[in-house]
């Protein structure tokens, strides 16, 4: 019939690929039906097989750790493996002679290569002529922002700055005009009698900032002191409230570093940076830390009902992470608020080295509201990560003290790089399932 022929065309095998399709030698396609050479195990199975729904993402990977227990051991191996897909884009092979899983855990004296990811950023922002879209952008900054490029990044994601590059330089000039014509208008009001104890405690609070060593610097000090005195006469409803204070911190450090070549910014002397280059970095901190407070104010408003509600939400997550935990504090008469109201009043300044605030910045500005919903996440997986010692200790005195105390001086970026990996886990796995963390 001449239908026969139309009949074998439509029902001819195509030669595109298909999801679960093997993969072949050649693309020419046998006209008699081959069955499938049987695989000797599952990873050769899946070797030789092609999914068109696997693009490299850390997706799947994430959904079979949804099933799993919360085993420290577990945790930490698969952190490292979102780590290395996360910093590792698609179309990267392994190179001849690398290192195996296990030698590449071990910690090295050599500094880590930058990630693919890593050299894309600093082109896609260094570069004069190209504009980076925002939702890139934000991938390529969640696993780390290289120095030379963060400073302009974080006042990309902070939305200071716009992504078209032919505005930025009339933007800053504006936005920097503006702030020192705040300075101009209200910054001789601090003595007076309705403002003055809003000054004398900002003056009280910022020696006992840290690092000490760039803080004290009477240009430095005079600079905070501005920056937190404008913000709090233009936010009535919160007004200052102990604790913003180490937000302008990390802004001011990564800014600064622009113009300062020393590696240790702690001890860095600021008196060598033009005088123009501070107003810049003044102006450049004040608005991109506005910008972090417009998020989470209620944090600072009368009673801080967000943080109230955040350590509560703490508390339950906590309490379905991992509930041995959760019972041993329960049991010796520890309240969250106790360690958890610091955790969330200063984002973890008090409780790690400033680079690594720094660090775990780059991914909060990367994370839709980081700074308000993804910290939750964070704390979780901090608190957690202490649980040997925690169900070590017996006693309420000594578990507080260990809290408010955590040994964290020596940690560097690999130790945050895991805090975050597994933060990401428990967002994955809690943030669309609310009821999974409800009583």
């Amino acid at each position: 019939m001449a239908s026969d022929g139309a009949r074998k065309q439509f029902w001819k095998r195509s030669n595109s690929k298909v999801p679960g399709s093997l993969l072949r030698a050649t693309p020419k396609v046998p006209t008699t039906p081959v069955k499938a050479k049987r695989g000797s195990t599952f990873q050769e199975f899946e070797r030789n097989t092609s999914d068109a729904w696997d693009a490299g993402e850390d997706d799947d990977e994430l959904l079979a750790m949804a099933a799993e227990s919360l085993n420290t051991a577990v945790v930490m191996e698969t952190a490292n493996r979102v780590l290395r897909n996360h910093s590792q884009q698609q179309g990267c092979h392994k190179p001849p002679g690398a290192l195996e899983p296990e030698q590449k855990l071990k910690p090295s004296v050599e500094p880590p290569l930058v990630p693919s990811g890593d050299l894309r950023l600093v082109k896609s922002v260094s570069e004069s002529h190209t504009s980076c879209p925002a939702e890139e952008l934000r991938k390529l900054s969640w696993s780390g922002i290289p120095k030379p490029v963060r400073a302009i990044t974080w006042k990309l994601l902070s939305g200071y700055l716009p992504a078209n590059v032919d505005r930025r330089p009339a933007t800053l000039q504006r936005k920097q005009k503006e702030y020192f014509a705040f300075i101009d208008h209200y910054y001789d009001s601090r003595t007076d009698e309705v403002h003055q104890d809003t000054y004398r405690q900002i003056h009280i609070d910022i020696p006992r900032m840290s690092p000490e060593a760039l803080i004290l610097q009477p240009k430095v000090t005079e600079i905070f002191e501005r920056i937190l005195f404008i913000w709090a006469i233009r936010h009535p409803a919160s007004g200052y409230v102990q604790g913003i204070n180490d937000l302008v911190t990390p802004f001011f450090v990564v800014f600064i570093c622009e113009y300062i070549d020393e590696e240790d910014v702690d001890t860095a002397d600021v008196s060598c940076v033009p005088a123009d280059a501070l107003r810049n970095v003044e102006a450049d901190t004040y608005w991109c830390m506005s910008r972090l407070l417009d998020g989470i104010q209620d944090n600072y408003t009368f009673a801080q009902p967000g943080i109230q509600m955040k350590v509560k939400i703490l508390e339950e997550l906590v309490s379905r992470i991992d509930g041995q935990v959760h019972r041993h504090l329960d049991q010796h008469e520890v309240r969250y608020l106790q360690f958890a109201f610091r955790w969330m009043n200063n984002l973890l300044m008090r409780e790690v080295p400033l680079r690594c605030t720094i660090r775990l910045w780059d991914t909060y500005q990367s994370e839709p509201e980081g700074f308000a919903h993804f910290h939750l996440y964070v704390c979780a997986a901090f608190l957690v990560r202490w649980r040997k010692e925690i169900l070590g200790e017996r006693d309420f005195q000594e578990l507080l003290l260990f809290l408010q105390n955590l040994p964290t001086a020596h940690w560097g970026d690999e130790d945050v790089s895991l805090l975050l990996a597994e933060a990401y886990r428990l967002k994955f796995v809690f943030a669309d399932a609310p009821n999974h963390y409800k009583k």
